[in-house]
């Protein structure tokens, strides 16, 4: 049994290294670039393949792939949005990926940076850098006191939902599917709409879909609180730049914590070697505000996470090598 693994980073390494003392019946081959048209023939003779890689699958690496004889794809993320459907099914690939490789630390992560922003420790950190310890202007903001607005309430929701109500935060929710057990607890609201009206921080843990492409934009933003809160650990694309630009402008957002960027691919997980030589002014305009908060999609980023993104997508490829089937099969629509 032959597996092939994308795009493995140092970090993964180890957790690499011991799925394969525990599973010597397969020959693993790392490759550290990614999978695309230049690498995709290193697959030939293996049985699978697990990948990683923010980058599209395109349809010419895929049909490359399934050419070479690889029928079994496994990721080691969550996404899939970067897949060429179509491919997939014309060519009969099957594809696995890791639901929850910590729903926790997204959430931890997204509960720090909102804290942060908050208690305005990026103004306090200047000041201090220039020899100044005042407190006033720059008063706080209390988490008990906040409306805290959750839109989407899979795993991370949940989790983040959780660490928000051990706040003292009222919590509010919206999901198309609702959780039975947060059903009872009666904090869903009918709408997304009268999440966006009622909110004072939103919190956003939608997949990216066409429903939700640009879900935060003018219009949106419009029907919000005065001065609200905006977190994105979630996907890019869930937020329109210009309008969360322009909302910072006006006020109408109070600050805003980014994990994810709609242009991120080919600029976050990269040493530009200075600020100056990012090239995307609308990220570099973010990135300057003491409101904003931007980070380079890292809030999986834990030890637990790298483990359970290693282990999960190597077991899945293996079961499906062995058995045509796996725990994590991602079932796209018809």
């Amino acid at each position: 049994m032959k597996i092939i693994a994308y795009g493995i980073r140092d970090d993964e390494l180890p957790y690499v290294k011991d799925w394969e003392e525990k599973n010597p019946d397969v020959d693993v081959k790392v490759v550290q670039e990614l999978l695309d048209d230049s690498t995709v023939d290193l697959a030939k003779g293996y049985d699978g393949a697990v990948v990683y890689q923010q980058k599209p699958y395109t349809a010419s690496v895929i049909d490359k792939l399934a050419a070479d004889g690889v029928k079994y794809m496994s990721l080691r993320n969550v996404g899939v949005d970067n897949i060429d459907i179509d491919a997939i099914k014309r060519n009969g690939i099957t594809v696995t990926n890791v639901p929850a490789y910590s729903p926790e630390a997204i959430a931890e992560f997204t509960v720090t940076q909102l804290m942060r922003l908050l208690r305005r420790s990026r103004t306090f950190d200047r000041k201090q850098t220039e020899g100044n310890l005042t407190w006033a202007p720059d008063i706080a903001l209390e988490l008990n006191q906040l409306t805290v607005g959750v839109y989407a309430t899979g795993r991370i929701g949940r989790a983040a939902i959780k660490i928000y109500q051990g706040f003292g935060a009222k919590v509010i929710a919206y999901d198309v599917y609702r959780n039975p057990e947060l059903e009872k607890q009666g904090i869903y609201v009918d709408s997304a709409d009268d999440l966006f009206k009622q909110s004072d921080v939103l919190s956003l843990h939608a997949p990216a879909t066409p429903e939700t492409d640009h879900m935060i934009n003018k219009s949106t933003l419009n029907e919000m609180k005065d001065g609200v809160y905006i977190l994105n650990p979630a996907r890019g694309a869930l937020v329109d730049t210009d309008a969360l630009i322009h909302a910072l402008d006006s006020g109408k957002v109070g600050g805003a914590a980014l994990d994810t960027y709609e242009d991120e691919v080919g600029i976050f997980n990269k040493d530009w070697g200075s600020f100056d030589a990012i090239p995307d002014g609308r990220l570099k305009n973010l990135m300057e505000r003491e409101n904003v908060l931007v980070s380079p999609h890292i809030a999986f980023y834990t030890e637990t996470a790298v483990k359970n993104m290693v282990v999960f997508s190597f077991d899945d490829n293996k079961s499906l090598i062995e058995t045509g089937t796996a725990q994590n099969i991602v079932e796209f629509e018809s």
